[in-house]
């Protein structure tokens, strides 16, 4: 397996992580290389730049690309998957240490390889951003939340972690992950709150300035009526 790459076996495998996460991390080869796992992220991380480029050529994105953006959204996510799985095999072998589960870095970055489907469907659900930020934001709180209970069962089923203890700290990370959610939340209310009172603010100068405007021109005419006045 080290030495190709089964693309069959890695859609059915993306399919059990997501609707059947305990039968797949239960039987989940934990050895055999690292170029499986790389391909993989490599491949997810593809997918999502494909569908992250096509919703912002339909202005289905929070952001537009262009020229060299475009190609970036292509290579970028796959590059950053490469780096996300060694990083995250790092974080996940920290966690399954905690948990008393498989310290093997392999085991720990094919986990991190595997849980990596969530890209493409957090890509796949971008586009709602662009409807409701709000409606983003939850669908978006979801997925991740999803994605740390899959961490859960991999810690348990496929890193033998101990689940008590796996528990605690998916637990912890979920109750840290809503309270940031929650600042975010309140960022961008804050931020658009102080947008519409400098939109306000903006209007109420403008209709400040343009009153001076009149006053201005209503002095000079009055000048001007009083030196022809004068001047008869």
């Amino acid at each position: 397996m080290a030495g190709s790459f089964d693309f069959s076996q890695f859609i059915n495998d993306s399919k059990s992580t997501l609707l059947s996460p305990k039968d797949y991390f239960s039987s989940m080869a934990k050895e055999g290389g690292l170029v499986d796992p790389i391909i993989k992220a490599v491949v997810y991380g593809f997918i999502s730049g494909v569908i992250y480029f096509i919703f912002s050529l339909l202005n289905l994105s929070a952001f537009t690309m262009f020229g060299g953006g475009a190609v970036a959204a292509l290579i970028g996510p796959a590059i950053f998957a490469i780096i996300g799985l060694f990083i995250g095999g790092v974080i996940m072998l920290i966690i399954s240490a905690i948990c008393g589960g498989n310290t093997a870095f392999e085991a720990n970055a094919r986990v991190v390889a595997a849980l990596m489907v969530l890209g493409p469907v957090q890509a796949l659900f971008s586009f709602l951003t662009s409807i409701s930020f709000y409606l983003g934001l939850i669908v978006s709180a979801l997925i991740a939340l999803y994605g740390l209970y899959l961490t859960f069962i991999a810690l348990v089923n496929a890193l033998n972690a101990k689940e008590n203890v796996a528990k605690i700290v998916i637990g912890i990370l979920a109750v840290l992950y809503v309270l940031s959610l929650y600042g975010s939340f309140k960022t961008y209310r804050f931020a658009g709150h102080m947008g519409e009172q400098m939109l306000e603010q903006t209007e109420k100068l403008s209709s400040e300035q343009q009153k001076a405007l009149e006053q201005l021109q209503q002095l000079q005419k009055s000048l001007e009526k009083l030196e022809q006045e004068q001047k008869e």
